[in-house]
């Protein structure tokens, strides 16, 4: 949470939210776990968030979208901070650009799915597509050639116990939006066609999943429930969802069966 004043409104950008924090600014990080709440003041906050991540032992983490380089040779400018219990940064490095899609694991890890200018814009993590990353910024997983296809924009994520999915689309003539399901103690890879293309909202239980496609910056969604046979998704039910709030895009969570679908000033948990 960041208290308005330290917010600047673009009034050019049509259909979205619009506010932004101007760097350095400090926020406030709510936890609620059943009936406890706990508040964490995150003092000179030097990026501009994407997205926001638990990982274990209280620590939390911050990711802008972007990131760029100076000069065609040079590193990349950090867009990530690891940030302890009491709110300190304890690390920061780059996971790459143009991040439309982040999960954090129950390890720890963090994973990542990008977009078109991420992939075709020199990062070499970015340029596959998809990767895994630890709180040190080091790379923990590539795809390697076990995708169907080469991927052109990450949609969403999910986790489910030990497993962390990414949901995202390919660029070539056939086309087409993909489920990978990644092992992480393993690196095991399995891929399989979305019964949804391009979903914003996904996520698992068992053989249960939960999707969304939203109508951007309107207030309803389109809710697709799907179910896998052992090798295949298929849809079983659809429903137009009238929701509290506008939906955009990075609206949607997937954590251990339940989604969470921001809307507005709203969450939302929808569950597979």
């Amino acid at each position: 949470m960041v208290h308005r004043r330290y917010l600047d409104h673009n009034r050019y950008v049509k259909g979205w939210i619009g506010w932004g924090p101007e760097v350095p600014f400090p926020g406030e990080l709510v936890t609620v776990t059943g009936q406890e709440e706990r508040r964490i003041l995150v003092k000179d906050i030097r990026i501009r968030p994407s997205h926001l991540a638990l990982l274990p032992d209280s620590r939390f983490l911050l990711v802008s979208g972007r990131t760029f380089r100076n000069e065609t040779e040079g590193p990349w400018a950090p867009n990530a901070v690891v940030f302890s219990p009491s709110g300190t940064p304890e690390a920061e490095f780059c996971v790459g650009d143009d991040i439309p899609a982040l999960v954090t694991d129950v390890h720890g890890g963090i994973w990542t799915a990008y977009g078109d200018e991420g992939i075709y814009g020199g990062h070499p993590e970015s340029g596959a597509g998809l990767a895994g990353w630890n709180t040190q910024g080091q790379t923990s997983w590539a795809p390697q050639g076990r995708l169907p296809d080469h991927p052109l924009e990450g949609c969403t994520a999910a986790t489910e116990n030990e497993q962390v999915w990414l949901v995202w689309y390919s660029g070539n003539g056939r086309g087409g939006t993909f489920l990978t399901r990644i092992t992480p103690s393993t690196g095991d890879v399995a891929s399989y066609p979305s019964p949804v293309p391009g979903p914003d909202g996904f996520a698992v239980r068992g053989n249960r999943a939960v999707l969304t496609r939203r109508d951007h910056n309107k207030r309803s969604v389109e809710l697709i429930r799907a179910e896998f046979n052992g090798t295949t998704w298929a849809v079983t039910s659809r429903r137009r969802l009238r929701v509290p709030g506008r939906v955009v895009m990075r609206c949607g969570q997937g954590r251990d069966g339940s989604l969470w679908l921001r809307t507005g000033n709203t969450w939302l948990r929808i569950e597979a």
